[in-house]
């Protein structure tokens, strides 16, 4: 049980994209902190699955299916989630999709797709959870960006660009915020081995995979790529009321990617 450093204490936390990876390591960090944990993805099924994960260890938490780049989806579920709980105290942006490619290799498509998810999904949840905060005095938004969003990163034009923009949103939202005592930051993380790496590692470099494994974690300088629990660590801290007085950062988790 948490002895009330880092205890959310009953708060309301909802975490967008959290049946899997990242997102799913931060809804049971929080739940072990004693939030009540709002789990939120595309897939239902996965949602589900980590409200059970968080069940069987004591935790409180709710599931619903939320395509966070559909504005009347998201208007709907976060105001199923006030009606309900009659508050929104932490929004964790992390829902978001990748690409690989350069400029060339980026088609209109493929730019529009990921703004949908990675851009516009943080502005549509931040802007309806911000009332809810506002009328209870207070509240913290904490958005997903990525080291792409701080340093050049191969092959990532696309991606990069939607964490830049998730990066200045976060500064936006924090002075624009702060004097309603809501508090905005973001996490920028290097590679973090999850799920989806191995999925999309098994799909793209079939036979190859040890290898491509194996390049991925000497990209940081710490010689391993981070978990999901590292970076739920962060995320605990930054959500957490020992984190009062932080707001408008940009926080990388990058295993010595800024200092190499």
């Amino acid at each position: 049980m948490p002895t009330g450093l880092f205890d959310l204490g009953e708060k309301v936390a909802v975490v967008t994209g959290a049946g899997s990876g990242i997102g799913a390591a931060i809804a049971r960090v929080f739940a072990r902190q004693r939030a009540r944990v709002v789990v939120l993805d595309r897939d239902e099924a996965a949602a589900r699955r980590t409200v059970d994960e968080i069940g069987a260890a004591g935790g409180q938490a709710t599931a619903s299916a939320c395509d966070v780049a559909d504005g009347e989806q998201v208007a709907r579920v976060f105001g199923r989630i006030v009606a309900d709980e009659d508050r929104i105290d932490i929004l964790v942006n992390n829902a978001g999709i990748a690409h690989v490619g350069t400029i060339e290799g980026t088609t209109e498509a493929d730019l529009d797709r990921l703004y949908a998810v990675n851009v516009k999904g943080v502005y549509l949840c931040a802007r309806a959870a911000l009332p809810a905060m506002i009328k209870r005095g207070g509240g913290v938004i904490l958005n997903m960006a990525s080291i792409a969003s701080l340093v050049g990163v191969p092959e990532r034009f696309a991606y990069s660009m939607t964490k830049g923009a998730v990066h200045t949103m976060t500064m936006s939202i924090a002075i624009d915020y702060v004097k309603q005592n809501i508090r905005c930051n973001c996490i920028c993380p290097a590679r973090i081995h999850t799920p989806f790496v191995d999925e999309y590692v098994a799909r793209h470099y079939a036979g190859r995979e040890r290898e491509t494994l194996a390049q991925l974690a000497a990209y940081q300088p710490i010689g391993r790529m981070g978990t999901s629990e590292e970076v739920a660590h962060l995320a605990l801290y930054l959500c957490s009321d020992e984190a009062a007085f932080v707001t408008g950062q940009a926080y990388p988790i990058d295993g010595g990617v800024l200092v190499a």
